[in-house]
């Protein structure tokens, strides 16, 4: 097991975000955690990361505690994070982004390597390489804050939200582009609002509410759910 999660509980204040959730992730797939807003989705991916303290159970990467870590090293472990609403850095240029993402390694013949598979993966970045972040669109911003995760070089990597504002045209792409990442070896643990694209990509599936894991299966399973149908996928 790449990831283990633990009887996980996290809290803001008095209010419990997570209640005792427990999942994994297998190296080489993809795992989709799927539920509506204000489920505990983000402050999952916040904890794996290290932004948020758990305050009981335990992370477990590549079978090490991973828990009291300070965020760089996680990183350095291999864990990179693509966080809901990009994030990237309007005033840096699109390649000084993807730079930033590889701001904790030494080895510059990897760091062009990955470089030049980033732009390979996303042609559109390596045209714009010269412009502010900022001046690109939506779906150009998404590819670069994935590209910026890649650059980190991650033996796991955490996509928060890939597709929210993108149009359905693009979406699919995102999807595609993540199946490709994926064929690559990378394991992907994706958070998606949209449960048919996350099921169709994904191999195996975890519904949250309330900051609980409620249901569990192979994704295929999970998209024949009734439950899931009538949550998720408008049946």
């Amino acid at each position: 097991m790449l990831l283990e999660v633990n009887n996980l509980s996290v809290h803001y204040d008095v209010v419990e975000a997570l209640h005792n959730v427990s999942f994994g992730v297998v190296q080489g797939e993809i795992v989709t955690i799927l539920g509506a807003n204000g489920s505990g989705k983000t402050t999952l991916m916040h904890t794996i990361s290290g932004i948020h303290r758990p305050t009981r159970g335990e992370i477990r990467f590549q079978d090490k505690k991973i828990n009291a870590l300070p965020i760089r090293k996680i990183v350095q472990e291999g864990i990179s994070q693509v966080p809901e609403g990009r994030r990237i850095f309007s005033y840096l240029t699109v390649l000084e982004n993807l730079l930033m993402g590889a701001y904790l390694r030494e080895d510059e013949k990897g760091i062009q390597e990955d470089l030049d598979w980033v732009f390979k993966l996303f042609p559109i970045l390596q045209k714009r390489q010269g412009q502010k972040g900022g001046s690109l669109s939506g779906g150009e911003q998404q590819m670069l804050a994935v590209g910026r995760g890649l650059m980190a070089r991650p033996k796991l990597l955490l996509m928060d939200e890939p597709t929210v504002g993108l149009s359905p045209i693009l979406c699919k792409e995102v999807a595609r582009l993540i199946s490709e990442i994926n064929q690559t070896g990378l394991t992907i643990l994706l958070v998606e609002q949209n449960a048919r694209l996350a099921l169709k990509i994904a191999r195996r599936g975890y519904v949250m509410e309330l900051g609980k894991i409620l249901l569990q299966g192979e994704a295929t399973e999970l998209a024949n759910d009734e439950r899931v149908k009538h949550a998720y996928l408008g049946a």
